[in-house]
């Protein structure tokens, strides 16, 4: 893996941060209406704990947002060409981190469906299933949580 560091976002990275879901392989096709019109905002990075990975230039590789109330991973992006290189396993590493610091006992995770085994390899169980909500999400999607160590 190249070297890398995690760092807390600021309002500055939101169109960079946007930009990065918006380029994402993993929402083509079918799945392309969940983002079709997403931004990330500067008033989302104030409000959550978004964490960024850079590359040691600063390029962007990925980013998690981390919901503290109700507890969610709101967001998870890795860049396509960054994917498979461990930055989603140390981004959810982090993130279980901060929830942790936060005294969060569990973390809601509502998954993309073909995400489901990214995140049940980390350690997350199946919960349930979040109903369609077209028109925008015409499909289930799996519901999963990840347990915190106290």
């Amino acid at each position: 893996m190249q070297s890398m560091m995690i760092r807390r976002a600021t309002e500055q990275d939101a169109d960079l941060l946007t930009a990065l879901i918006q380029r994402s392989g993993a929402y083509r096709g079918q799945y392309a209406s969940i983002i079709s019109d997403y931004r990330v905002t500067a008033d989302y990075i104030a409000r959550h704990q978004v964490f960024t990975a850079v590359d040691v230039t600063g390029r962007l590789l990925g980013f998690y947002a981390l919901v503290l109330n109700p507890p969610e991973l709101d967001l998870i992006f890795v860049a396509d060409d960054a994917q498979g290189m461990g930055i989603g396993r140390l981004l959810v590493n982090h993130m279980i981190g901060q929830a942790g610091e936060a005294g969060l006992t569990g973390v809601r995770v509502v998954s993309h469906p073909p995400a489901e085994k990214f995140y049940r390899r980390l350690g997350a169980e199946r919960v349930g299933t979040v109903a369609p909500r077209p028109p925008k999400v015409g499909w289930e999607r799996p519901e999963l949580r990840f347990t915190i160590p106290q």
